[in-house]
């Protein structure tokens, strides 16, 4: 039985009801017990709850210390292209943005990755949108064959694929695949995303599974916060967490906790979720999952990102660039512009972007904190928190 099956069986509404309606006492009882329910968390994250953030923030800070030291762990994506084939309103690389696209060589992702092995990163994620044409799995294989000689962690954030698909792409390197629902809303899911294979919401949720039958020791789940009641993106994220632990449990997990961020296409978020707010889920997920690990990136600004270092947070991305070539300038003389998914005449883009008076491929979405690795790792280590670069390494493994 795959997630889906559990997911519709879930009572999220009735959770949801409960957390809006919590009162102090239970939430007291949750933050004492070590191992919180479904119930629980719904208590966590309620309004009640948010009045004793400072004891929520006391337990996960102690927790967090207690299973994972103090050490935050950086990582970097790589975006490999922005081509996709999906329209998903809220993404900045979807289909019909008139928007300045390109796909790397396998050249240029080696250039891109030693930009960011120079600045000190060991682990990797390669990102690019779905796009079967110029995205393949072969492309897959081949870029990340050429990486593993000298990235020791190669993690994954494209488009979906089958577990005969995934298996080379584990067999050449790759260790982690990351995932994000977007949103668990059915409706808002199918509002969203409006054309592609993206439309298919059971293909998507079910991922993660096939991710682990292929091979992949690390598995990446989340929501993307704007899209719908946060509370119950939280609980549906907090639930299909619950069954990756129980069923793939010799993968470890992680979870993003993603807010939406300006884009190609001005897309507005549809509800919001405040920082206070994202500090009171990130303790409560760290309560209910004491071993997993929580992700924060460059989407958020850098005092927020500061503040949630002690917190419960134990991977950070750092110096990002979420456009194809933004580390290095790479791919730039293949760069084309696209109107609903057709090439068009190169011509000028409002969405492009420019450096230096370079003008680039266009990125995913706009970062909030610009600060370099170098200005982030040492910040980690003013807080009295170790910075570590390199997350795994394939001679540490056994066959």
């Amino acid at each position: 039985m795959s997630f889906v099956a559990e997911f519709n069986r879930l009572p999220l509404e009735p959770l949801l009801r409960r957390s809006l309606s919590a009162t102090t006492p239970p939430v007291r009882e949750a933050l004492a017990n070590p191992r919180p329910s479904l119930a629980e968390f719904a208590d966590l994250i309620s309004p009640a709850a948010g009045e004793l953030l400072e004891p929520l923030c006391r337990r996960s800070r102690a927790l967090t210390q207690q299973r994972f030291g103090k050490v935050i762990r950086l990582f970097a994506p790589l975006y490999l292209s922005n081509e996709c084939i999906n329209n998903c309103k809220y993404c900045g690389f979807s289909r019909d943005n008139p928007i300045l696209r390109v796909t790397l060589t396998v050249d240029d992702v080696l250039r891109e990755a030693r930009a960011l092995k120079e600045q000190g990163f060991r682990n990797i994620l390669l990102v690019a949108g779905e796009h079967p044409k110029f995205v393949s799995t072969g492309y897959l294989i081949d870029c990340v064959r050429a990486l593993h000689e000298e990235v020791p962690s190669i993690s994954l954030e494209v488009g979906p694929m089958e577990t005969d698909d995934y298996r080379p792409v584990v067999q050449a390197g790759a260790d982690g695949l990351v995932v994000y629902q977007e949103t668990y809303d059915r409706a808002v899911y199918a509002a969203m995303h409006t054309a592609g294979p993206k439309r298919n919401f059971q293909w998507r949720m079910e991922t993660p599974e096939r991710a682990y039958v292929a091979g992949f020791r690390r598995l990446g789940i989340g929501a993307l916060f704007g899209l719908a009641d946060w509370r119950f993106e939280a609980l549906s994220v907090a639930a299909h967490a619950d069954y990756l632990l129980r069923n793939c449990w010799k993968a470890q997990l992680t979870i993003s906790l993603p807010r939406l961020r300006p884009c190609a296409g001005e897309f507005e978020p549809l509800t919001q979720i405040s920082d206070r707010d994202l500090v009171q889920l990130v303790c409560a997920f760290r309560l209910m999952y004491p071993d997993v690990g929580l992700v924060l990136s460059t989407r958020e600004p850098a005092k927020l990102r500061d503040g949630l270092v002690p917190l419960g947070i134990t991977l950070m991305s750092a110096g990002s660039h979420t456009e194809p070539g933004g580390y290095t300038g790479a791919g730039k003389e293949h760069l084309h512009r696209t109107e609903r998914g057709r090439i068009v005449e190169l011509g000028a883009s409002e969405w492009a972007t420019t450096r230096n008076g370079d003008v680039h491929a266009t990125g995913q979405f706009d970062i909030a904190d610009e600060r370099s690795p170098r200005e982030v790792a040492d910040l980690i280590r003013r807080l009295g928190y170790e910075p570590v670069w390199k997350d795994w390494d394939a001679a540490l493994s056994y066959t």
